[in-house]
C-alpha cells in the first residue's frame, strides 16, 4: 500500500509542476508578447518605413493622391518615390494615409543620418526652385498647381502657375501663387 500511495503523490506532484511550469512559460510569452507591443508603439512612422527604401511602395495620401514606384529616400518630413519612367514624387509624411510594400522589421528608432535629419522638406523645395524643373503640386485638398517654384518662403513656396510639363517662360504664366507648405501633400517632377 506505501507503494501505491507513494506513486499517486509522485504523480500529482509531478502533474503539478508541470502544470506550473506550462503557466510559467504561458506567462513569459505573454509578457514577452505585452513588451514587443509597447517597442512597436514607441517606434516612428519614418523609422517604420526606411527599411523599405529600394522596394516597390504604393502610396496614398490626404486628398485621394496615389503614388506607385520604388521608394528612394526617407527624410523626417518627407519620402521620395521614383515612378516609372523617372518621375520623381515627394510625398509629405504628414500627408500619408497609406504606405503598402513595407518589410515587417523597423529601422532603428531615431536612426536617421545627421544629412537626412537636416533635409527637412524646406531644403527639398530650396533644390526643386534653384533646378527650375516643372511640377505638378497636389495639396491635401485635392487642388493641382502646374508651375515652376520661384521662391521660398519661411511657410510657404511661391509658384509661377503654366501650362503642365513645359518649362517656365514669362510670356506663358499665367498666375504667381502662394502655396503654404503644410497645404502640400505630394510634389511630382520628372528627373533632370
Amino acid at each position: 500500500m506505501k507503494q501505491g500511495v507513494r506513486m499517486r503523490w509522485s504523480g500529482l506532484f509531478d502533474d503539478l509542476e508541470a502544470q506550473a511550469s506550462a503557466l510559467d512559460r504561458a506567462t513569459r510569452a505573454s509578457e514577452v508578447d505585452e513588451r514587443t507591443r509597447i517597442e512597436a508603439g514607441r517606434v516612428p512612422l519614418t523609422d517604420r518605413i526606411r527599411p523599405a527604401a529600394g522596394s516597390t511602395v504604393k502610396i496614398t495620401t490626404v486628398g485621394g493622391w496615389l503614388a506607385t514606384g520604388t521608394l528612394r529616400r526617407v527624410s523626417s518630413d518627407w519620402v521620395l518615390v521614383e515612378e516609372l519612367g523617372g518621375r520623381e514624387v515627394v510625398v509629405m509624411v504628414g500627408a500619408l494615409i497609406s504606405l503598402g510594400g513595407v518589410r515587417r522589421m523597423s529601422a532603428a528608432p531615431d536612426s536617421l543620418t545627421v544629412v537626412e535629419s537636416r533635409l527637412g522638406i524646406r531644403h527639398l523645395l530650396r533644390g526643386i526652385s534653384r533646378d527650375r524643373s516643372p511640377v505638378r503640386i497636389h495639396a491635401r485638398d485635392g487642388t493641382v498647381i502646374d508651375g515652376t517654384v520661384d521662391r521660398l518662403g519661411s511657410d510657404y513656396v511661391e509658384v509661377a502657375a503654366h501650362a503642365p510639363g513645359e518649362p517656365r517662360r514669362r510670356a506663358d504664366v499665367r498666375e504667381v501663387l502662394l502655396v503654404a507648405i503644410p497645404g502640400i501633400a505630394m510634389i511630382r517632377r520628372d528627373s533632370a
